[in-house]
């Protein structure tokens, strides 16, 4: 599947020090740095296309580019991996609901989800995969599972041993009665008769009437959830043998701590013997109106109807990287009013042909950033410089300043 186009990144000034990033680790429960490494494998999981990019999506995706913008900046290369669960119940059943084909349906939001990133100036994933297209990757690491003697079948369908990892819920740091109950809640089967353990996830489901099915040594079907990001991740990130973990960052939404990444990890594990990341981080729900934003509440606030109203996207980025990442918040339209002044006002500061110095500023922004990605401090540093302007300061480098502003928060002047 074809990612989206590519986003030129202005250099930074050499006289300007990159410190190691510091992150929130899910798993550790703690901050701390990430080693500096010549090249980062990045894993962040996508979307199921049956409706586009809503807020929460955004803030997800803001909040990664914000660290692949930074490891690039220290000098390392970055790989970075993205899925699209481009098969899946919501999907069948928004489809038929709407009376469409699925892969119709799948194909309209991914091109919009696409033209999302664009505007928000989201840097592309050197790999964009669908589950789909994926298939035989999947066969593979269900292949590889059978080895280390972790799948068993119910009925036609396969499913993976969680209790063979004894790091499960390690990750998530939840109990086993609140496993049950999120599992129940995010597409998981505990209730079924059959299976070993009730947190035991499907990899491979047999074809169900009505239902898409492709042909594999299982029998025909399709993937799970979990096994699908995992096969994904091993599959296209390049693993280093010399490596301790498969990969450097498993990221994506706070709602896939459990089971999605819990899971992918053990499955990961059993596959190849390795800790499957060695960084877990997590962004936080946007909310509204007092719930989280999801499709299931019909209370979602699309990227793309802002495009359409007049909404410059540059207002959206900024708007959510006024709280920082990881925290939920709720939404509320007035941010978009704030965020439009802060940017009409950073626009007019570095349009002027005096500006206050900018080294300073830079440096702010660059030290919020490396500690866990404070985008609420870096803009607030900004807001500074751009007051000092208007007072009248001088001795600074307004377009310097401008693409520090680019290639560090990805925001377009």
């Amino acid at each position: 599947m074809k990612s989206w186009a590519s986003i030129a990144i202005p250099p930074l000034a050499s006289r300007f020090k990159i410190p190691n990033l510091n992150i929130f680790d899910s798993a550790q429960q703690a901050r701390s740095p990430i080693a500096k490494k010549d090249r980062y494998r990045i894993y962040v999981c996508g979307i199921t296309p049956y409706d586009a990019t809503h807020l929460g999506h955004a803030n997800t995706y803001i909040a990664f580019d914000l660290m692949n913008r930074y490891l690039r900046a220290t000098g390392s290369e970055v790989l970075f991996v993205q899925n699209i669960t481009d098969i899946d119940e919501p999907l069948l059943e928004r489809a038929n609901r709407d009376g469409v084909d699925w892969r119709e349906l799948a194909a309209s939001q991914i091109e919009l989800f696409r033209s999302d990133m664009v505007a928000l100036r989201i840097l592309p994933p050197a790999h964009y995969i669908g589950a789909v297209e994926a298939i035989p990757l999947v066969i593979d690491a269900i292949t590889l599972l059978e080895k280390s003697k972790t799948v068993y079948k119910v009925d036609d369908d396969y499913y993976f041993r969680v209790r063979s990892d004894s790091e499960l819920g390690k990750r998530s740091h939840m109990t086993q009665s609140q496993m049950m109950e999120i599992f129940s809640q995010r597409g998981g089967d505990p209730q079924r008769v059959g299976k070993e353990d009730p947190l035991d996830a499907l990899l491979w489901l047999a074809k169900r009437p009505d239902e898409p099915g492709w042909e594999s040594k299982y029998g025909v079907g399709r993937p799970g959830w979990h096994i699908e990001c995992c096969a994904i991740a091993l599959g296209y990130l390049e693993i280093d043998p010399s490596q301790d973990t498969s990969i450097d960052i498993q990221g994506g939404g706070s709602d896939l701590i459990f089971p999605h990444h819990e899971m992918s990890a053990s499955q990961a594990r059993a596959m190849n013997g390795k800790r499957f990341a060695a960084n877990y981080v997590h962004a936080g729900m946007i909310g509204l109106d007092g719930e989280k934003m999801s499709k299931s509440k019909g209370n979602l606030k699309f990227v793309s109807q802002k495009l359409k109203d007049g909404v410059d996207p540059m207002e959206i980025r900024i708007a959510l990287m006024s709280h920082h990442y990881r925290q939920d918040h709720m939404w509320e339209s007035t941010e978009l009013n704030s965020a439009q002044k802060f940017l009409d006002d950073l626009r007019i500061a570095l349009s002027r042909m005096e500006v206050a110095p900018t080294d300073g500023v830079i440096e702010e922004i660059i030290a919020a950033l490396s500690d866990d990605i404070d985008t609420p401090r870096a803009l607030k540093a900004l807001q500074g410089w751009i007051t000092k302007t208007i007072d009248g300061a001088t001795g600074g480098k307004p377009g310097e300043l401008s693409r520090a502003i680019d290639a560090l928060l990805g925001i377009a002047i």
